[in-house]
């Protein structure tokens, strides 16, 4: 069995309030979309086909990492046609699974059932069954149980909206008999348009099972219609990864207030994270590691026993053993802390490597340098880097200490074990073991006075 997957994401989403084409709204930090798309491709020997249209452009240029094959839908004239647009990528003996661009949260639990349902002489129907039904396609059955059509509300009658269980429009078939059925589709409805699910019908009265399956809850299958649902999905699904990292032993002191957008790689023991952390890209996260209120990581790796204070900032960076990071630091991409490295108060760090023990504890800035072991760098240093046009190199080896206030112009080097004096600017390679300074004489000037004020 070839399994072919035509994904619809060419709606405009009118209630979305917004220039941006509703599938490029984010659910966790990814468009719509893509997490559909990101769900079908576990799916083994699977072709996705995107059929899109509204921000065509916009579309393409944001997914164009998609391994799809897209179609365009120029005139959106239903989900029956949309599909139309597919139909030359789909084998007759293929099973086509129909999924919908901005239903994000759908599970491969759920899909995997779906196409197990289907056949030669079954379609599988995905449905829910609802508190509130409205706007939904209604699942008429018959005495036995048994589907015979969705009525779109639109088109129902009393008797026939006061059905509960619903249409999510997700659906696995044969080929052959979807490009017979698409064939005689006909829009002789109150939207003018041509219906997918009008196919339904007729699969019954060619003699096919409706096989009908349901997720485990309403908000697998709940599509985004405007910025409510889109907040209500955003919620439900970190409220999934927060469940999730608790299961693996992480501690959350709130798990309504965390964020994963990404996905965490390693998880060790005895993780604690505060309130409103967030996690970004790929995250690798040690044993014992404590992470304080406020703090976004990205695309990091965190080794064990760490001490991550609040209000921390760290992207594409890698935190040693045993160390300590903030409150207030930042640590920018290519930071490379070894073990037992303090870094403090409104620090930031990039492109930078720190090796074990060393210290840079408040109000610094570490750029484009290689720090020692042992190094003890004072508040208020900065390595001048960048010239304005080229960055250059800072090299501070084992054991230097760099006073309070200090500039290093790079590219300069620090000797090991050197001591740089408060307030220096250092323009020069400072030598091993030695004392270097660079600063303007103390004067007291003894007949200046303060001003005072003249009187009018």
């Amino acid at each position: 069995m070839t399994l072919t997957t035509i994904i619809l994401a060419a709606g405009k989403g009118t209630r979305m309030r917004s220039e941006t084409p509703k599938i490029l709204h984010q659910v966790a930090g990814r468009p719509l979309l893509e997490h559909v798309y990101d769900t079908s491709k576990q799916l083994a020997d699977n072709r996705v086909n995107i059929v899109y249209g509204h921000g065509a452009e916009q579309v393409r240029n944001r997914l164009s990492h998609l391994d799809a094959q897209w179609v365009e839908q120029v005139q959106q004239l239903g989900t029956g046609h949309a599909v139309q647009q597919a139909i030359d990528y789909v084998d007759d003996d293929d099973t086509v699974l129909i999924l919908y661009g901005d239903v994000p949260l759908l599970k491969l639990s759920t899909i995997e059932t779906l196409i197990a349902d289907a056949g030669s002489n079954a379609l599988a129907l995905l449905t829910v069954v609802l508190s509130n039904p409205t706007g939904y396609g209604r699942i008429v059955r018959d005495g036995d149980n048994s589907v015979l059509k969705i009525v779109e509300e639109k088109d129902a009658s009393p008797e026939e909206k006061a059905i509960q269980e619903g249409n999510t429009g997700i659906m696995a078939l044969n080929g052959e008999q979807l490009k017979k059925w698409l064939n005689r589709l006909q829009n002789n409805n109150a939207q003018n348009e041509y219906y997918l699910t009008d196919i339904i019908e007729m699969a019954v009265n060619d003699g096919i099972d409706i096989v009908t399956s349901q997720a485990e809850t309403e908000d697998e299958v709940l599509g985004v219609n405007n910025r409510m649902q889109l907040a209500h999905l955003e919620r439900v699904y970190q409220m999934e990864q927060a469940n999730s990292l608790m299961e693996r032993g992480g501690t959350l002191r709130d798990p309504a207030r965390f964020d994963i957008r990404g996905k965490i790689e390693h998880l060790g023991t005895d993780i604690e994270i505060d309130v409103n952390v967030i996690l970004e890209g790929s995250i690798n996260i040690g044993s014992n590691v404590t992470i304080g209120a406020n703090t976004l990581i990205k695309n990091s790796i965190i080794h064990d026993n760490v001490e991550i204070l609040p209000n921390c900032v760290i992207e594409n960076a890698e935190v040693g053993k045993a160390s300590r990071i903030g409150p207030f630091a930042r640590l920018r991409p290519d930071a490379k802390l070894a073990d037992n490295v303090h870094v403090g108060n409104f620090v930031e760090i990039k492109k930078s490597i720190v090796e074990i023990g060393s210290k840079i504890n408040h109000l610094s800035y570490i750029g484009d340098s290689v720090i020692g072991s042992g190094v003890n760098v004072g508040a208020g240093t900065i390595t001048c880097n960048y010239d304005g046009v080229n960055k250059f190199k800072t090299v501070i080896e084992d054991g230097a200490f760099i006073g309070s206030n200090s500039q290093l112009v790079a590219p300069v080097t620090i000797g090991k074990n050197a001591t740089i004096g408060a307030g220096s600017t250092i323009t020069k390679d400072a030598p091993p073991e030695k004392l270097t300074l660079a600063r303007a004489k103390q004067t007291t000037i003894p007949t200046w006075q303060r001003p005072v004020k003249k009187e009018k």
